[in-house]
């Protein structure tokens, strides 16, 4: 059972959570594809033909693996990287990398949030620290809810994600308490709910659909919405 009194920092994950991430990222997908199009129509055309993007980015995976383990969870490094090796293929100007990947990347900070979340992010903020705990490259600010949050992690800062339990402790040094003090909440079971859990904290599950839990151990709470998480603190 959660333990309200306990509580004395919240962290919570970004997409899926406070917005769907689906659509976020099919618009940005075709956002990338009009700008390369428009400046880059070889490459446009090479990625336009099936598995060639999977195999240049199963590359630079590779090599990330074997050059740099804490770039694979730089999901911005990763498809800059890849751009910028398909534009070397199609043999155009590396140099349109960067403003290729800010085509997508501009996309992906445009955020449609569930109805619950600004609601939701009001209450908690005025009553915790607030931590964003994300795998993603959503940016808070960018987005524009920076205002309701202590800090904001990343797995790209970090050089590690979640369920790795040193990215939950980095929430807690962050907000200035122990572990055990922090109530972790998002939608994923493996990456947020159990994720937390295993590094000492408290957990919210948010199942926003009738998806079954699957694990041996429990999440401290379940809620199909936001508005039942702040429910849960009165």
């Amino acid at each position: 059972m959660l333990d309200i009194s306990r509580i004395r920092a919240i962290s919570i994950d970004l997409d899926d959570t406070l917005w769907p991430i689906l659509p976020i990222i099919q618009r940005a997908e075709s956002a990338l594809r009009q700008w390369l199009g428009t400046h880059a129509p070889q490459t446009s055309l090479l990625l336009a033909q099936e598995g060639v993007m999977p195999r240049i980015r199963q590359g630079v995976v590779a090599d990330f693996a074997k050059l740099d383990p804490a770039k694979l969870h730089d999901f911005a490094a990763l498809r800059h990287e890849s751009l910028r090796r398909a534009l070397h293929e199609a043999g155009e100007d590396l140099g349109l990398a960067g403003p290729a990947f800010e085509a997508f990347h501009d996309e992906r900070q445009r955020v449609e949030l569930y109805d619950d979340a600004l609601h939701c992010l009001r209450f908690l903020s005025a009553r915790f620290p607030l931590v964003a705990l994300s795998n993603g490259t959503a940016d808070v600010h960018r987005v524009g809810i920076g205002a309701y949050f202590h800090a904001a992690l990343s797995a790209r800062e970090l050089g590690l994600g979640k369920p790795d339990p040193r990215a939950f402790q980095a929430v807690a040094a962050r907000a200035g308490v122990l572990a055990d003090q922090v109530l972790h909440i998002g939608d994923d079971k493996e990456l947020d709910a159990l994720g937390a859990m295993r590094a000492g904290m408290q957990s919210v599950w948010l199942n926003r659909g009738t998806h079954d839990w699957t694990h041996e151990e429990k999440p401290h709470a379940t809620v199909a919405d936001l508005h039942q998480l702040c429910d849960l603190f009165n």
